[in-house]
């Protein structure tokens, strides 16, 4: 046949059909003809030549598959019907697609979120090479290094094509407004050429303007010119004023550029450090590009052993430091894998539920269908006929599900995305524009053709087991069609697949119990301090008039001064950092009198004002508090922590020590010791702090920190404006309350959304597995109604009817939790490092979650159970 007759038979099938009808008539009547002429009757003729040619349709069928435009044809008939049986049963579609979609909608959504953080590559120029480089202490593997180490190691590795450093700022800008806070960057002249991304406009720094004399120039982002300059061609060549320094654009960078270990930069200047600076003064990170052939263990020996060399080279300032590479990948995102992949398991599970619970739909509707397809066999269909309708409908399925699951996965990213705390977000910029990409689409076409290959077998291998197909079952695939018989493969398949839902959603149930456990004891973790009527803000000062110590102390007094003069100020603490807060400085000290360390100590330094811990209600444990005339002109003092104390005065007394930072600074005599105040992040153990007076070691980044008799948050305007009536150029910024700061934070945001999220999927699966067990033992109980029925007309009573469904529905939640609480401990062992003073064996959450997923299965089972129990022995013989 020719491709125009092939093409034409597509709108030509009812002729095509009576063709068909015409030539088998003819066939038939051939038969006939030579049967008689054998010497049958003409009746026999006829009955042997029917008999012989077998079913009209069945032929029909097989001469329209041979034409690819009828067989097309064919699968939109098929299509059809497929459409006719869902909208036919209006509770299973619905309940299915709506099943689907969710454990869909689910899994496509925190894929997206791991595809965006771990998976998509960065936009960088082959970033599997691409390194980050830190030293290491004795406080951990990742710390700052300073200008003259960053130098060394430039100069000296045979491990690296190049090597930068950078460091993350805050810009004061100038305009037509006033001073505005520009968030920034400082990074070498190399920095964008190890990464491998050029400007989008303009050009990069070139070799040697990050040097003292060198002109100050700047790189835009894409935002900043598209929003401050209207993205204007002719910005290159412009001046802006930042910090009070003209700086020169000289370029613009791309669209999709981020480097999300200094946040979100509007602009990115050169370092501008010199070579006269303290070697001890570490404040920088540095990226790398590996050598060909060299790989990430190789270069880490070959850095370690030039940290080593300058150890001993520069005591003071480099004993006991080392050096750590690790992949840039891993110190973007690392801290976020762990969290993302519990949410990922947890989606997971929750779309096997849903598989599940949609096959154990298919599974009882296979059984309500064994008449139909059994009739279509009679009728002529062919086996591969009924499969591919069977296909058709389980695509179908998939295909709805998964279009629905798509558009509410679009709106939950939207909605995850805007729950993320502004700060965090910043430091995500890896996160901006998350949406249905190619990864996305990739995977959720995953899921529909794992979803389409479940529901297409399901109802196949139902159906043949018990033999609708095959000619030889028909008389029993019409009268079990006809009694709903409900064969042994619905009774063992039906059961393993509830047992499979009990188990995943103890595990689901379990991880969600220990992680909101755990951050509920993250939350009431303790502080040292009292969080509620504390208002805080950041305070930035401009470049000039603020040169010398002295006038940053006498602004500090001034800033004390005038906020606790407002009403409702009850005090005022000033500090460099605020409390639960991951940053700060640290430095090497000695203490006196002891014999040098080969490895000298290093802890974190706080400077605070005489009332910080009097307004943060910390109490003080020994000695005293900082006084006002603890300023420059008096001998210095220093205040350290439980943990201090403990680490490096085991046993003994500090008050009276004396410290020095190296031999050259002054001695700092130990005057008090506080309790631990949570100066780091929540869910790190509190650290050593070295507490010195801020009048003694000022610096050009304040924290005020007001204790309120009122409601903290509508005094934060007011300090605000206070503080700019001292100085308009002072910059205030980053307003809060303590208990937001504490809520918002890092470690309670991740803690409290995975906590969230997988309880949230945890109580979908509850219900889904509840509803699972329910549909299992009720069409059990509806196929068993003449057995029960019969029981009960024999003298059985409704308790033994209740004990035998009920016996039924025990044993599978028992087996269900049983190897669900045995998954839940491997699970949450897997996720240990999430987990927050809670053990991934606590026995009472195990205890709390067996309880509870039992306690819904049982009523999920009595409902059909008494439902048996009430049978009317009488009706139910009648019915059969």
């Amino acid at each position: 046949m020719s491709l125009a007759n092939r093409i034409a038979n597509l709108f030509r099938r009812s002729s095509v059909d009576r063709e068909i009808d015409r030539e088998l008539a003819a066939h038939i009547a051939m038969r006939i003809e030579d049967n008689v002429t054998a010497g049958m009757t003409p009746k026999e003729a006829r009955r042997d030549a029917l008999v012989r040619f077998g079913s009209r349709s069945a032929a029909k069928e097989r001469t329209a598959e041979a034409d690819a435009a009828l067989f097309a044809t064919g699968i939109w008939a098929d299509l059809r019907y497929a459409i006719r049986q869902l909208l036919r049963a209006p509770g299973f579609a619905c309940t299915a697609i709506v099943v689907l979609a969710l454990g869909i909608a689910a899994s496509v959504a925190i894929f997206a979120f791991v595809d965006a953080a771990l998976i998509k590559p960065l936009p960088y120029r082959d970033p599997g090479r691409l390194v980050a480089l830190f030293e290491s202490n004795p406080l951990g593997p990742r710390f700052h290094l300073s200008y003259l180490d960053y130098l060394d190691w430039k100069r000296i590795n045979s491990a690296f094509r190049s090597l930068d450093a950078y460091d993350d700022t805050e810009f004061m800008m100038d305009a037509t407004s006033g001073a505005q806070r520009a968030p920034g960057a400082s990074v070498s002249d190399g920095f964008f050429r190890t990464l491998g991304v050029a400007p989008a406009l303009g050009r990069s720094f070139r070799a040697g303007e990050d040097l003292p004399s060198a002109p100050r120039t700047v790189l835009l982002s894409y935002a900043a010119w598209q929003t401050r300059y209207g993205a204007r061609a002719d910005v290159l060549g412009q001046t802006v004023m930042l910090n009070g320094l003209p700086n020169t654009i000289i370029g613009v960078l791309p669209q999709g550029f981020h480097f999300a270990p200094v946040g979100s930069p509007e602009f990115w200047t050169t370092l501008h450090r010199s070579t006269s600076e303290d070697r001890g003064e570490h404040g920088l990170l540095a990226i790398a590009r590996l050598k060909d052939g060299i790989d990430l263990k190789t270069a880490s020996a070959n850095l370690s052993s030039i940290a080593e060399t300058l150890a001993k080279q520069y005591p003071d300032a480099d004993a006991g430091r080392g050096a750590t590479v690790v992949e840039l990948p891993e110190m973007i995102a690392g801290r976020f894998r762990p969290v993302l992949l519990v949410l990922l398991s947890g989606a997971a599970l929750l779309l096997l539920i849903a598989y599940v619970n949609v096959a154990s739909l298919l599974l009882v509707r296979s059984e309500n269908r064994r008449l139909e397809v059994t009739l279509r066999g009679a009728l002529g269909a062919t086996p591969g006929r009924l499969a591919r309708q069977f296909v058709t409908e389980g695509i179908l399925l998939a295909a709805l599900g998964c279009g629905i699951g798509l558009s509410a996965a679009s709106v939950a990213m939207k909605l995850l995305t805007k729950l993320i705390p502004t700060e965090m977000m910043s430091s995500m910029p890896y996160l901006q524009g998350l949406g249905l990409n190619t990864h996305v689409l990739l995977f959720s076409g995953l899921l529909t053709a794992g979803a389409t290959l479940l529901f297409s077998v399901v109802p196949l291998v139902a159906l043949a087991a018990s033999s609708p197909f095959q000619r030889p079952g028909l008389s029993a695939g019409l009268s079990a069609g006809q009694r709903g018989f409900a064969g042994t493969l619905w009774r063992r398949i039906g059961s393993n697949l509830v047992v499979i839902e009990l188990a995943t959603a103890m595990v689901l149930l379990v991880c969600a119990g220990l992680l909101g456990k755990s951050f509920y004891r993250l939350l009431h973790t303790e502080l040292g301090m009292q969080p509620d009527h504390l208002a805080v803000l950041r305070v930035d000062t401009p470049r000039t008039g603020y040169e010398k110590n002295e006038q940053l102390a006498n602004l500090a007094r001034t800033i004390i001064s005038r906020v606790e003069s407002l009403p409702g100020v009850q005090s005022v603490g000033l500090t460099h950092n605020l409390p639960v807060d991951g940053g700060g400085n640290s430095s090497t000290f000695k203490i006196v009198g002891r014999p040098p360390s080969p490895s000298p100590s290093e802890e974190v330094v706080r400077q605070v004002s005489p009332d910080y811990f009097r307004t943060l209600h910390s109490r003080l444990l020994r000695g005293r508090f900082f006084l006002p005339a603890d300023d420059a002109s008096h001998p210095q003092v220093v205040i350290v922590n439980e943990a201090m104390a403990r680490r490096h005065f085991p046993g003994e007394d500090p008050l009276g020590k004396r410290i020095m930072y190296d031999d050259s600074s002054p001695k700092m005599e130990v005057v008090g010791v506080v309790e631990d105040v949570k100066e780091g992040e929540l869910d790190h153990a509190t650290r050593p702090i070295l507490y010195v007076p801020y009048a003694q070691d000022p610096g050009p980044t304040l924290c005020v920190i007001a204790r309120t008799s009122q409601s903290e948050e509508s005094l934060l305007p007011v300090i605000a404006a206070a503080i700019h009536e001292i100085d308009p150029g002072l910059m205030t910024y980053d307003a809060e309350t303590m208990i937001d700061r504490i809520n918002s934070s890092q470690a309670a945001y991740l803690h409290r959304s995975s906590a969230w999220l997988v309880g949230g999927f945890a109580a979908l699966a509850l219900v889904l597995a509840v509803v699972g067990l329910y549909g299992v033992i009720s069409y059990s109980v509806s196929q068993r109604t003449r057995e029960i029925g019969v029981r009960m007309a024999l003298g059985a009573q409704q308790s033994s009817v209740y004990r035998m469904i009920l016996s039924e529905a025990g044993w599978l939640s028992g087996i269900g939790i049983a190897a669900g609480l045995l998954c839940s401990v491997a699970a949450a062992i897997l996720m240990r490092s999430l987990l927050f003073g809670t053990q991934a064996w606590d026995a009472a959450t195990l205890i709390a979650v067996a309880i509870l997923l039992a306690a819904a299965a049982m009523f999920a089972s009595y409902i059909p159970a008494r439902r048996a129990a009430s049978v009317n022995p009488v009706e139910a013989l009648r019915a059969e």
